[in-house]
């Protein structure tokens, strides 16, 4: 009763142990981050290419190429999880320059799989495959200072 009581008006100088070990104990070394980072950036890799490869089964080809490829695209953008935490992470989803492409990547991987699943519709599968492919690489271009910018200026030149 003593320590909620210091707690409470806060006299409690000691230190909180048990929080503290709770902290250390789940985070990562770095070298851990990077090894953690590489599996899973390769697992993602690994996953596409095979989903690409299965593309061409008969019958099938398609709704494993859009779960594979989904899959692979999940894992690689997980990736970075290991490399800055989970809340940075999902904080630096939602700031105002990554929103959109934010949206647009959970949104084209949610309509590929309900395109080969739900909807039986190959066509949409792939066409919502492609459209991952864009918003993920436009996501990722939102962590390079200017890229979009010189992306924009890009297709504009080539465009007029």
């Amino acid at each position: 009763m003593d320590k909620l009581k210091k707690v409470l008006s806060g006299q409690d100088t000691e230190d909180r142990g048990g929080l503290s070990e709770i902290v250390e104990a789940a985070s990562l070394s770095s070298g851990t981050r990077i090894k953690g980072f590489i599996a899973c950036f390769a697992a993602g890799i690994l996953c596409s290419l095979l989903g690409t490869l299965l593309l061409w089964v008969p019958r099938k080809g398609l709704y494993l190429f859009a779960v594979f490829y989904t899959f692979g695209n999940i894992a690689s953008l997980g990736s970075t999880l290991f490399l800055m935490g989970p809340m940075k992470q999902l904080k630096r989803m939602i700031e105002p320059t990554r929103l959109i492409a934010t949206i647009m990547v959970l949104l084209c991987v949610t309509l590929t799989l309900c395109s080969a699943f739900w909807w039986h519709n190959r066509g949409l599968a792939l066409i919502f495959c492609i459209l991952q492919s864009l918003a993920l690489m436009w996501y990722s271009l939102s962590y390079i200072p200017f890229a979009r910018n010189a992306v924009k200026k890009c297709f504009a030149v080539c465009l007029s």
